[in-house]
């Protein structure tokens, strides 16, 4: 069988961002998973907030055509999630049919969970399974700033293990309905 393909969005746009390192750990941490693991980064990508015809549409929808599964790495912005991240959902449709998703977030004090509770019924309205183990980096800028520590530590990389075992157990699962039969949305 097919090695499982996950695509790890990286939900902010903002120069001088903390979803770059977070991803990288995601990234790092698929690859090591014997995962066929993509990164995109909505920071690469022009998605009109129009929808029209836009060859980075299509291309950010085919990256998630082609992936069995979808880590959302995304910030905590006004308690809610990026804008761009939520153009970028709206601008694919089918893709996201039958598709399992998992969440990584960080901010302040609520580690970004504010975001993923906002993104869970918009995934829910694309046809998405999201999964229930998350992992939230609470005030992350400050550990990670310093060189001299581990970071994400032990905690952290715990809570992501048992994230992507449900998400990859979900990506099996789902990859085979699919293909035995085509979701019905």
């Amino acid at each position: 069988m097919e090695p499982l393909r996950v695509a790890v969005v990286l939900g902010s746009v903002r120069n001088g961002r903390f979803g770059e390192r977070v991803g990288e750990w995601v990234h790092k941490t698929l690859l090591d998973a014997d995962v066929d693991v993509e990164l995109v980064d909505l920071a690469g990508l022009t998605i009109p907030r129009t929808m029209d015809a836009h060859p980075d549409v299509a291309a950010f929808a085919g990256r998630i055509g082609r992936a069995d599964a979808v880590v959302v790495v995304t910030p905590e912005y006004n308690h809610s999630y990026p804008g761009p991240l939520k153009t970028a959902l709206d601008a694919v449709r089918d893709e996201w049919h039958a598709k399992p998703v998992g969440f990584v977030s960080y901010g302040g004090m609520a580690g970004g969970l504010r975001a993923v509770e906002a993104l869970r019924p918009v995934f829910a309205e694309l046809h998405t399974v999201t999964v229930r183990e998350t992992v939230s980096l609470h005030n992350p800028w400050g550990p990670a700033a310093d060189p001299e520590v581990d970071y994400p530590g032990t905690p952290e990389t715990a809570a992501l293990h048992r994230l992507l075992r449900q998400l990859l157990w979900w990506a099996r699962a789902l990859r085979q309905a699919r293909t035995a039969e085509p979701y019905p949305a």
